[in-house]
């Protein structure tokens, strides 16, 4: 962003919430008509930034990096990349984040991520790879002025044997250099409030962003499980189920139910909102003008 901070990390730590937008990499030229039109239609709301998402196992990596440096180069937008260690050894990984510096690309959220073809599948390691996120951060920031940001689970990662070892996980990942965190999407406030919470107990002093994805049809409430490592809380479930026949009033009721999570989350201070778009700008524009006007501007 011209004139402005290039790390998400200063504006993270502004008097104000953040508000951001995540996209995906596009694999052929309608994805990649549909990502511009949703860039070109939410770039009029100012967000604090916009992040780029990484396939798994690097399946998409290129296109992370020519999208987000699209983004860097075209817009007035401040992009992050994502970055994921499965199925890449050290040197490759070095090697993505030096096309980011060359890019101009100072801001990288730092995952382990999922196994490529089963996101609940065994994860092995690359046998000159990372095993932990924490190596990840760690790399990323030897390599340079990288603001680097993790990732966060209010419920717990799928694969942890308790919460208390996911949050264990989590402020090793914050020690290791992290500046800020984004959850995993989540649907129930209380979630985010209960991780932030242990992660203070625990000592972690990292600001959490929250992840947020408005419901707009009912298939995303059943993949719900897959796509936030927890499941869907029942009570609204029950709601969406009542008008399951009705695709309008249960996309009107996700916008509803999105804004009030929204609401009850910047009430109770997040220091920022990260909704995740699925390169679609209308559902996000909706929520966006249901927020206080404060964060808005």
């Amino acid at each position: 962003m011209p004139g402005g901070p290039a790390s998400v990390g200063e504006l993270i730590g502004g008097r104000e919430p953040t508000f951001s937008f995540e996209f995906f990499p596009p694999r052929d030229e309608q994805q990649e008509r549909q990502l511009w039109q949703a860039i070109r239609e939410l770039e009029p709301l100012h967000p604090s930034f916009v992040s780029i998402t990484y396939g798994a196992g690097g399946s998409t990596r290129d296109n992370t990096v020519a999208a987000t440096e699209r983004v860097a180069t075209e817009t007035t937008l401040l992009p992050m990349a994502h970055l994921t260690a499965v199925s890449h050894s050290v040197a490759e990984l070095r090697n993505v984040i030096g096309r980011f510096a060359g890019a101009g690309i100072r801001n990288v959220l730092a995952v382990r991520g999922d196994p490529p073809g089963d996101p609940q599948g065994e994860w092995v390691r690359h046998p000159q790879g990372v095993l932990y996120a924490e190596d990840l951060v760690r790399l990323v920031k030897e390599a340079g002025d990288f603001c680097v940001g993790v990732a966060a689970f209010p419920y717990k990662h799928p694969r942890s044997p308790s919460v208390e070892a996911d949050t264990e996980h989590f402020v090793r990942k914050c020690r290791a250099g992290a500046d800020f965190a984004i959850t995993q999407m989540f649907f129930d406030a209380d979630d985010y409030l209960r991780l932030r919470d242990r992660v203070a107990e625990a000592g972690g002093r990292t600001p959490i962003l929250a992840g947020i994805m408005p419901v707009t049809s009912m298939r995303t409430i059943e993949r719900a499980a897959v796509l936030s490592g927890a499941p869907f809380p029942p009570a609204l479930a029950a709601q969406f189920e009542r008008i399951s026949d009705d695709p309008v009033a249960v996309r009107r009721l996700g916008i509803e139910q999105a804004s009030l999570l929204c609401e009850r989350l910047l009430a109770e201070g997040v220091p920022g909102i990260h909704f995740i778009t699925l390169n679609r700008s209308t559902a996000t524009r909706e929520v966006w003008q249901n927020l206080p006007m404060g964060v808005r501007i």
